[in-house]
């Protein structure tokens, strides 16, 4: 294809490959890819008896700050995508874990996939990303475990098998703790979609005398008053968007009189306030 391709490590459930060059080659790489699913499923039905023939899934990973673009005014970029290619094209309604990226899921034919993708790039190319964007790095997992109505299931290929006692009854510890959106509930990302992207909360094992999370601790920063609009947001979005990406609890002290900055206060792992740190530096 005459394009760069870098395929992230092995050590995770899914894998990320960057395709980086001309629009062109892009395509030429896109289309290899597409047709190359597309045998796989083809093999994959012969041992089967399965009569219809799945379509071509792919999952693409695009900055949160383009969607808005991808998805148009009222989903009217969308719609013609659609109804153009004739492919399926889904944005996920919330971030993909610890990053500012949305996931875009196509399925189609290859060809219907390829014209897909062509239009993404167009859109994309269009409206560049606003602002700082945090790459999704997928996290290395052993086997994921999925926990739905207070039963826990591990996966193996794509069956979901249920899973013994003892992590049943750890997430029904972990669901006193922390709230988790329960299986079935769908996210509307805009007019007429849902999506089932957050109906599941997939952890990674959790290993019997092992912690299961490291201990919370308080970390303090001032931002000068003139700037916490922008922190905070219309209605408290931005604000919102942070606490949910970092898992970290944020609160905003009153402004006092006299005072020209105001009081931040975030509660959570190392590793949450860290990231709420960033997400606040970037605001």
């Amino acid at each position: 294809s005459g394009a760069r391709i870098n395929i992230s490590e092995g050590n995770c459930p899914e894998r990320i490959v960057t395709i980086t060059g001309p629009t062109d080659a892009i395509f030429k790489a896109f289309a290899m890819i597409a047709y190359k699913f597309e045998e796989d499923i083809t093999n994959s039905m012969s041992n089967s008896t399965a009569t219809s023939k799945p379509p071509v899934t792919l999952r693409l990973v695009v900055p949160a700050s383009q969607c808005g673009s991808l998805i148009g005014k009222g989903g009217s970029k969308i719609k013609e995508i659609r109804e153009s290619t004739g492919a399926q094209v889904q944005v996920a309604g919330d971030m993909l874990p610890n990053s500012t990226e949305r996931a875009v899921t196509i399925s189609g034919t290859p060809d219907a996939i390829i014209q897909c993708v062509k239009q993404i790039c167009v859109v994309m190319l269009e409206s560049p990303p606003k602002g700082a964007t945090i790459p999704y790095r997928p996290k290395p997992a052993s086997t994921p475990v999925i926990f739905a109505g207070g039963q826990a299931y591990t996966i193996q290929g794509q069956y979901a098998i249920p899973h013994p006692d003892q992590l049943t009854k750890l997430h029904q510890l972990a669901m006193q703790q922390t709230p988790f959106t329960p299986l079935g509930q769908t996210t509307p990302a805009f007019p007429g979609t849902t999506l089932p992207l957050r109906a599941i909360t997939v952890f990674p094992c959790i290993c019997p005398g092992l912690d299961a999370s490291p201990p919370a601790s308080t970390h303090e920063l001032t931002i000068p008053n003139d700037l916490i609009g922008c922190i905070i947001g219309r209605q408290g979005t931005k604000i919102n968007e942070i606490r949910q990406m970092s898992g970290a609890q944020i609160k905003i002290a009153n402004a006092t009189e006299g005072s020209s900055e105001r009081q931040i206060t975030i509660t959570g792992t190392p590793a949450n306030i860290s990231l709420a740190q960033y997400l606040i530096n970037a605001r």
